[in-house]
């Protein structure tokens, strides 16, 4: 849905700026709050697993959530280091910023800020970075049932280089990192069947044994009936080469029920034809999809289905640091559906879903980092208003 400057309609209700708070609360209900015990502790008290398979302890975080609406992500966690002056090269940069990131992480962090219920699967290295992490998950009420630690490898890092608009190049660190050493006997299977969707990405089917537990995670997933969520997420830089990147992102495509691609992606996958050719795009739809989700940054998204397609304008803003963008558009379209599934039929839900959305990755971009970068749903809800004062 276009955003306009003289009223808001959401789900057919078309209102004036007085009531539109109203409007919004209820299609978006904010989350409600409860107590939780405050811990000094750091790092957290879970032990330095020096055997695989070690599941960390949670505990019920600072807002109540709806379990039947579980989104499970499967993938990376690393740290992003950001330089503190964009458009300087990751030599001439003064100063980086430590940021937690890696995509999966990203969109399970963004639900639960959101208030959905979320919950990470990823392996990280049994060092400081790495339990920082597993920190982060639980301050932001991310179940980290499914975190394994690898006492033999690292925690995964990104040296990440901003452009004067904001946007990203990476250098890596994995050789290999933890990530990459997740092991199919190591999965929370019980997790993954009680998610209404599983998220992942193509980097975790770069090497094994990671590639293994990742199609093992996946099949658990689809068997349970769960929804599976597919965000290639290309990074070039870690395939062995153009042609292996895009056999791998596309050898697990079919099995996915969303897929949300950038318009990068679509010339990458189509070696070189126009993104922005519906025609182009509709190669991409496999006969069991349910969605197809192209976004174009600042611009908005479109969106496809067997039934209609469309596009819904995005909220300009000036952008800091693109990173985690994308994963905050994800984040937000995938906590309206496990909240609401019949979004996928019904267009009216879903371009309201897709607003959202489009404000998620907005907000994300204006802030150094991606997860300190997420908003809170209240963010979102204020920011769409302020958008049609």
């Amino acid at each position: 849905m276009a955003l306009h400057a003289t009223a808001f309609s959401f789900t057919g209700v078309s209102t004036s700026s007085k009531s539109s708070r109203s409007a919004l609360l209820s299609v978006f209900p904010l989350p409600r709050r409860c107590t939780v015990k405050a811990t000094s502790q750091y790092p957290p008290s879970f032990p330095r697993c020096k055997i695989q398979g070690r599941a960390l302890p949670s505990d019920s975080g600072p807002l109540e959530k709806d379990e039947s609406s579980l989104v499970v992500c499967f993938g990376e966690m690393l740290i992003d280091f950001v330089p503190t002056t964009s458009g300087l090269s990751l030599a001439e940069a003064p100063a980086f910023k430590k940021a937690p990131g890696g995509a999966p992480a990203n969109v399970a962090v963004g639900i639960s800020r959101l208030g959905g219920s979320s919950a990470f699967i990823g392996k990280v290295g049994e060092d400081e970075f790495g339990y920082m992490l597993a920190e982060i998950l639980k301050e932001n009420n991310v179940n980290s049932d499914g975190m394994r630690f690898d006492p033999g490898a690292r925690t995964a890092l990104a040296f990440v280089t901003l452009r004067k608009d904001g946007e990203r190049e990476f250098m890596f660190y994995r050789n290999p990192s933890a990530d990459m050493l997740l092991q199919e006997d190591e999965l929370d299977l019980e997790l993954i069947r009680k998610a209404k969707v599983f998220h992942y990405g193509s980097i975790s089917l770069i090497t094994e044994p990671c590639k293994s537990a990742h199609i093992a995670a996946a099949k658990a997933a689809k068997d349970a009936g769960v929804i599976l969520s597919y965000d290639p997420n290309l990074r070039l830089p870690l395939w062995p080469s153009a042609e292996s990147a895009r056999e791998g992102i596309l050898s697990i495509w079919d099995t996915a029920d969303i897929i949300k691609i950038s318009e990068e992606e679509i010339s990458f996958l189509t070696q070189g034809e126009d993104p922005y050719d519906d025609n182009v795009v509709r190669k991409l739809y496999h006969p069991n999809l349910k969605l197809l989700l192209v976004t174009e940054g600042p611009e908005g998204c479109r969106y496809y289905t067997k039934d209609f397609s469309g596009r819904v304008k995005g909220i300009k803003v000036d952008a800091v640091d693109t990173t985690g963008a994308g994963d905050a558009f994800v984040a937000g379209i995938l906590s309206q559906l496990a909240s609401d599934v019949s979004l996928l039929q019904d267009e009216g839900k879903l371009r309201d879903a897709l607003s959202f959305a489009n404000a998620c990755g907005a907000l994300t971009v204006m802030e150094r980092g991606a997860i300190p970068a997420l908003p809170t749903k209240e963010v979102v809800l204020n920011t769409l208003l302020k958008s049609v004062a």
